[in-house]
């Protein structure tokens, strides 16, 4: 027994020292000569890289000496994160190519303008590599290991470094989400053992929820880099459309008991608007980093479990772009030190694999240069050839109610410099009339037409059936927008109008006066929630018509639909040209039109003072969050309410709702998720008094099993019969998952949450397997699948006998209250503007529901 304790004494020693030690510099990077008077990063910090979790700060203290002591290096900021914690990126090439950088830069972006690219000398151009780490804040190794690299390159004293920094110009990214990387990292290092435990129960590596992957509003910043609505992504985009880099790397983590992975992915799973030529190049570089990862005895694999499917990818969106994006995932130590069936896992070792295979794409890019060069180039050639050849001649977007979603549109399309026009004039299409003012046209002969093709993409038949992401996207479906494709037959030039430099938003007015009797807005503008909530927060008596009208204004009839909001002058807190001017603010904030009605009286419609008029209450939102709840999901309610309507919501940990806390609101929102650890009691009895209680997609599940809701799931029938190959398990499981395509949904637009929708179809997103049945009241059902509902992406054949006709959301309740649920998240990733709208009825117009349409129980 003595001996034995005295050996695993002896092994503790020895596993501690030999995995948790500091680690010499020669450890990550080559042993050559290096100029002194490069600060190290170790004499930066006071400590080796991999003792500690490095914060934002002080990796951005060490670029700013970089940036000053190094002729090799340039330092740029791009933007600012929610909590304004500046991204930056560094340029890095020799001296030679920094005084000249200007037009080595214009010379790469004219590299891919086919008018332009004939005449260049690629044996001559720099290749630009863009290098990127850590967007997701809790797969630190990678900006850890990047002051490394970025030392090797300012510092490195050898002819490999310097025709490195001759031929390449590298666009070093070294933290792309550093609101996420600095939340990772106090929690890494405040719960660091001084004598490291290896064991996963510790809670160094156990994070809270909602943990340190996402940015600040809980957003995946690497599912944004097509749509681009996060501040990080927007300057992201931004960069890469500058620069046009031949190769984007993205350095991320995975699982702890994994090895390590680059690109290419599964084969089967490429998007089919990339290029064969794209994946044969990834190939290439693969040998070169497997050649690295060999050198020091690092296990890898390639070809399984990621794909480059949808462009929203960071190792996929360049794909489209004549780029060559790779995708490396690290086994992640998630702290310090963790035992795998690999063998003791720790941070420095993570650090030196993302260090490696930054080396070794640096290699890549110079040994295959030209050959890069060349591709890119060819690239857009062809696809300016393709363009020709298309039978499409643009694409045509229009919107006539609400031109804050239309712009919005178009923004994310020049964003990806991305020519666009105004509609110069009327045109109609497969029986859609556009007109000009509220109609844009997106030529397809044009440098981008790989990635437009990628943005309008609608397929519904694939050759997989298992997606590593979303199997959809199509972004005017995500608008809700009025599209078609233009073919040559009904193109003109006379179509192409003023093309569109910065995209600017409408400005609100008040056209009326003090004088008015009452002012009405429309609720078809996307921001008129935060032109409400304006109103409703400065205590005015506010109503929305449950009905429309003809109102008389200053310049003559006007028709106002369902859901027009109502503000009479009398009994208001403010009058006169305080209350005319508080109206103002509602119109700027929400970007629309508030009109003046000169009498109460209406010719066609209810009047202003009728009873159809339904009073509004403000708001007050609980949000419910914490453990069980998807952070994702949770994250893109509060960006919406908090960003985009400008309103507060208070967000609550699902393990401390009481009945208290519950009497302070009277709108409750449940994200998808799990919610066992909350009292459906109280919930019910705080529905009876009058609260309106939102659920989506699982949440909906837990009010059912909780008799808050009266809803019925479908069930899916087994039609497996006989044995089936092994092997196949997992991808017969992963083919049945509905992991996002988009559905078409049926809208009843007198119902108040269809309030703000001119048409009664609707593209609505939808990512679960689970389908509620047919609400039984015929009132209680606002939206529902058409008997066809597949618009884009994939979907399993045991759906189509589930799909159609299922609903997509019910309105039940209790007492005076309503519970709505909603099977289909309504905010996904803050791209889907289309049925933001139906969020915000919920709130605002939920309580005005009748209580004699809702569905209250289910016969069975």
């Amino acid at each position: 027994m003595r001996l034995l304790l005295s050996l695993s004494f002896v092994f503790f020693v020895f596993f501690q020292t030999s995995f948790g030690q500091k680690q010499p510099i020669t450890y990550y990077l080559p042993d050559i000569s290096y100029d002194q008077s490069i600060p190290t990063p170790e004499q930066m910090f006071g400590f080796q890289i991999g003792e500690w979790h490095l914060s934002h700060d002080q990796l951005l203290a060490y670029y700013r000496q970089l940036d000053q002591v190094s002729d090799r290096i340039t330092l740029y900021e791009y933007a600012r994160s929610h909590e304004h914690r500046p991204l930056i990126y560094l340029v890095i090439t020799s001296k030679k190519n920094h005084d000249n950088i200007q037009s080595l830069q214009q010379q790469h972006v004219d590299l891919c303008d086919p008018s332009k690219s004939g005449k260049l000398d690629l044996s001559k151009m720099p290749i630009v590599v863009y290098q990127g780490f850590s967007i997701h804040g809790n797969e630190p190794s990678g900006a850890n290991g990047a002051p490394l690299v970025a030392y090797y390159l300012a510092a490195g004293q050898s002819e490999e470094v310097n025709r490195l920094l001759d031929d390449a110009l590298i666009i070093f990214d070294p933290v792309f989400n550093p609101d996420g990387f600095h939340r990772f990292s106090t929690w890494a290092n405040m719960h660091k053992n001084k004598n490291l435990t290896a064991d996963n129960a510790d809670r160094e590596y156990n994070e809270e929820w909602p943990r340190g992957r996402t940015n600040h509003y809980w957003f995946d910043l690497n599912r944004d880099w097509l749509p681009g609505q996060q501040p990080e992504s927007a300057g992201r985009i931004k960069n890469f459309q500058a620069w046009k880099p031949n190769i984007l790397t993205d350095h991320h983590e995975m699982g702890t008991n994994s090895t390590f992975f680059f690109m290419p992915g599964i084969q089967s799973r490429v998007n089919p608007v990339t290029p064969l030529r794209n994946q044969e190049l990834t190939f290439k570089i693969g040998e070169f980093h497997a050649k690295a990862l060999d050198e020091i005895g690092s296990l890898y694999y390639t070809q399984e479990n990621y794909d480059d499917f949808y462009y929203g990818k960071g190792s996929t969106f360049p794909d489209a772009q004549g780029c060559i994006g790779i995708l490396f995932e690290q086994a992640s130590s998630r702290g310090h030190l963790q035992d795998t069936p690999n063998g003791p896992l720790s941070f420095a070792f993570t650090i030196r694999n993302q260090v490696r295979t930054a080396l070794s794409t640096q290699k890549a890019a110079i040994s295959m240069r030209t050959e890069l060069l060349d591709y890119q180039r060819s690239f857009y050639k062809n696809a300016m050839d393709e363009a020709q050849r298309d039978e499409r001649n643009a694409f045509i977007v229009g919107e006539k109610f609400d031109r804050a979603r239309l712009m919005k549109f178009v923004e994310l399309v020049r964003r990806q410099n991305v020519r666009v026009h105004e509609l110069g004039e009327k045109v109609t299409v497969n029986g859609k009339t556009f007109e000009p003012g509220s109609a844009y046209v997106i030529p397809l002969e044009q440098p981008q037409y790989k990635l437009i093709l990628g943005m309008f993409q609608r397929e519904t038949s694939f050759t997989d059936s298992i997606f590593y992401d979303v199997s959809a996207w199509t972004l005017p479906l995500a608008f809700n927008l009025e599209y078609d494709a233009l073919p040559g037959k009904l193109f003109s030039k006379k179509l192409l109008g003023k093309e569109v430099g910065e995209v600017k938003m409408a400005e609100g007015q008040v056209l009326g006066s003090a004088s008015d009797v009452a002012f009405a807005f429309e609720w078809d503008e996307y921001y008129a929630p935060a032109a409400l909530y304006h109103l409703l927060q400065n205590d005015l008596i506010v109503k929305v018509a449950s009905k429309p009208f003809d109102g008389h204004t200053k310049d003559g009839l006007r028709n106002f639909n369902y859901g027009t909001v109502v503000i009479g002058i009398q009994n208001q807190p403010k009058q006169g040209e305080e209350l005319l001017e508080l109206l103002k603010e509602a119109a700027i904030i929400g970007r629309l039109n508030i009109y003046g009605l000169t009498t109460g009286l209406t010719p066609t419609g209810i009047d202003v003072g009728s009873n159809f008029m339904e009073p509004l209450e403000k708001p007050k939102v609980l949000l419910l969050v914490g453990d069980g709840v998807t952070s994702y999901d949770a994250g893109e309610i509060w960006h919406l309410l908090d960003t985009r309507y400008q309103m507060p919501v208070t967000k609550v940990e699902s393990n401390r709702l009481n009945a208290n806390l519950l009497s302070r609101f009277n709108v409750v929102i449940m994200a998808n998720g799990n919610y066992n650890s909350v009292n459906a009691e109280i919930l019910k009895t705080w529905v009876a008094e009058g609260g309106t209680l939102i659920g989506f997609e699982n949440a909906v599940k837990w009010l059912e099993s909780k008799q808050l809701a009266a809803v019925e799931f479908k069930k899916m029938k087994d039609d497996s019969s006989g044995r089936l190959p092994y092997v196949g398990a997992p991808e017969d499981r992963g083919a049945l998952q509905l992991s996002g395509a988009i559905f078409e949904g049926e809208l009843d637009l007198t119902h108040p949450i269809a309030y703000g929708y001119r048409r009664s179809k609707m593209p609505v997103f939808r990512g679960s397997n689970d389908f509620m049945e047919p609400a039984q009241s015929p009132y209680a059902m606002p939206l529902y699948y058409s008997q066809e509902p597949l618009m884009a992406g994939y979907m399993h054949s045991r759906f189509n006998n589930m799909a159609p006709g299922s609903a997509s959301v019910i309105v039940s309740g209790h007492g005076r209250g309503k519970v709505i649920c909603m099977a289909d998240n309504t905010n996904f990733r803050a791209f889907w503007y289309g049925t933001n709208k139906l969020l915000a009825n919920a709130i605002f117009f939920g309580n005005t529901i009748s209580g004699q349409t809702i569905e209250r129980s289910r016969k069975k």
